[in-house]
């Protein structure tokens, strides 16, 4: 362990080279990563929507659609619905099948309705692929091939509107979970300094998240996310055990590297004891096939992935990241300081 520490400290250009390179991987698999929704098997719709000029939707309902439907509904006797004859004295039924040709072909089984107005829903499910890919696919080759005539729109729904509703509110979630967390720090260690040197190993943690979803072949998704949120605050609590040992170290009086070094080695069992529970804990989880799975498996392998690499990065790069910004110094020599200068 203090060889590595003491690399750390020495091979500075190369922890930081090691350092950018990781996160530049990290930002590379992150963009090739695919998108995914709720993981539920329930499959996407596509609803499309008609309007016809001139007439309201309530005239076009109560006169149109509701009567045809009305007598449509009883396909035997369809020819012998009357049409109104306004000529003579009274009003004349005449049978349909003298002023019309009725065939029995093949359409709608059912005609949805939604606001007073009619629609098409157009179905289909993903497979082999990820749903966010496959339904931007869908809208790019609509729009070059589809010219929707006036009066129509289309409105893409189901799991994919409910994944970009997700994605929304993770949007606010996930900058105030981020913010609370600074500010919990701020509270603990009351300089802005060491928070964000607490609050670096996140991104450490993140890396190992995104590459547990890109060598799995993991898509993106909502439990994704949570399960980002949820491996910040264990990753936080990594950097919080050994710059607190640190800070209590150097104020006793011991040289800066050397307390560097104690740090690393006596808070490493607590550090391996915070990533195992976790990471045990969620293994089942992880590795899950049965029912269900789909739901539970993206959020283990972000939490397993980031807490199985934050320790190595913790003890590497954090070490250098206090020996660079961190501004603690031993209390003595504060104290021999100031005894001089009042001599």
């Amino acid at each position: 362990m203090n060889r590595v520490v003491a690399f750390s400290l020495k091979q500075r250009v190369a922890v930081m080279i090691m350092m950018a390179f990781l996160f530049v991987a990290g930002i590379f698999s992150f963009i090739k990563l695919n998108i995914e929704a709720y993981p539920d098997p329930v499959p996407p719709l596509v609803d499309i929507i008609t309007q016809s000029s001139g007439q309201s939707a309530e005239e076009i309902e109560r006169y149109i659609t509701i009567p045809l439907e009305v007598q449509l509904a009883g396909i035997p006797h369809v020819t012998t619905v009357g049409a109104p004859n306004p000529n003579g004295n009274g009003v004349v039924q005449i049978p349909l099948t003298d002023v019309a040709s009725v065939k029995l072909v093949s359409g709608a089984s059912f005609i949805y309705r939604e606001k007073q107005e009619r629609y098409i829903p157009i179905k289909f499910s993903v497979r082999g692929r990820d749903l966010g890919g496959a339904v931007m696919e869908a809208q790019r080759k609509v729009a070059e091939q589809v010219k929707i005539p006036s009066g129509y729109r289309m409105e893409w729904v189901g799991e994919f509107g409910q994944m970009n509703e997700a994605m929304t509110r993770l949007k606010i979630v996930v900058p105030l979970s981020l913010g609370l967390i600074l500010l919990l720090l701020f509270f603990n260690f009351s300089s802005i300094t060491d928070t964000l040197l607490a609050a670096s190993v996140m991104p450490m943690a993140l890396i190992g998240g995104i590459f547990a979803l890109y060598l799995t072949g993991t898509p993106f998704s909502v439990s994704a996310a949570i399960g980002f949120i949820g491996l910040f605050g264990i990753s936080v609590m990594e950097g919080i055990i050994v710059l607190t040992y640190f800070n209590q170290t150097i104020e006793t009086g011991v040289e800066r590297s050397q307390a560097i070094r104690n740090s690393c080695q006596t808070r490493l069992r607590p550090v391996m004891m915070t990533c195992c529970a976790a990471c045990v804990g969620l293994l089942p989880a992880a590795f899950a096939t049965g029912i269900g799975s789909q739901v539970q498996k993206p959020l283990a392998l972000v939490v397993v992935g980031g807490i199985l690499l934050a320790p190595v990065l913790v003890l590497i790069i954090l070490p250098l990241l206090i020996d660079l910004f961190s501004k603690r110094e031993s209390l003595l020599k504060n104290e021999e300081a100031a005894t001089t200068a009042e001599l």
